[in-house]
């Protein structure tokens, strides 16, 4: 799945999804002052642009450009709050210690021996500030998509809590349902929540 997949599914239509914030998103973050937010794999921008309406400063980062002119364009009324930037963060690790929120909701992070990739995203978040990692529940799916992909070379929430060392607090490891209903013909009717707390 790279920039080139992702700019023709994008570009395959007007739009790909609602427009509307990820519901964990609502749910999780109405406790959190506003500060500098990092939200991975942004797409057309829902996320970072309800972040930027509420008082954050958003860096939202995607691989597909086609993508990001999209968000942009949608994001007017927040110019100059949300920072949009192409790259693949599987490749260039973000800014350490930078943000006060790190959210990935739906992102395909590969899984690695190393975990070098999901170590840069961790590394991002700032001493006092929060990871929401938002996964599709891949119980009972099959072992190899229609699409070809394989859900389980991807890393889950519930495998990423268990990863974290004692500078984090988890608040949040669980499978919950969808808080807005799945598309016609998904196979995601559940969604994995991880949420925790950097200490220092």
């Amino acid at each position: 799945m790279d920039a080139q997949f992702w700019d023709n599914r994008y570009g395959s239509q007007p739009q790909l999804f609602s427009g509307n914030p990820n519901g964990v998103l609502l749910t999780e973050l109405t406790d959190l002052p506003p500060g500098q937010a990092l939200d991975v794999g942004c797409g057309e921008g829902a996320d970072a642009l309800w972040l930027a309406r509420r008082g954050w400063l958003v860096t939202a980062v995607d691989i597909s450009q086609v993508a990001l002119k999209r968000a942009a364009t949608a994001g007017a009324d927040v110019k100059g709050r949300v920072s949009w930037k192409r790259g693949d963060l599987t490749t260039a690790p973000p800014p350490a210690n930078a943000f006060d929120l790190v959210s990935v909701h739906y992102f395909p992070l590969p899984r690695q021996d190393d975990h070098l990739a999901l170590r840069g995203l961790l590394s991002a978040v700032a001493p006092g500030g929060t990871l929401l990692f938002v996964g599709h529940d891949i119980t009972g799916l099959p072992e190899r998509l229609d699409d070809g992909h394989v859900p389980a070379d991807y890393y889950q929430p519930a495998e990423i809590a268990e990863l974290l060392d004692a500078d984090w607090t988890v608040t949040v490891n669980e499978t919950r349902p969808r808080v807005v209903p799945p598309p016609p013909g998904s196979h995601h009717t559940h969604d994995t929540v991880l949420r925790a707390r950097r200490t220092r």
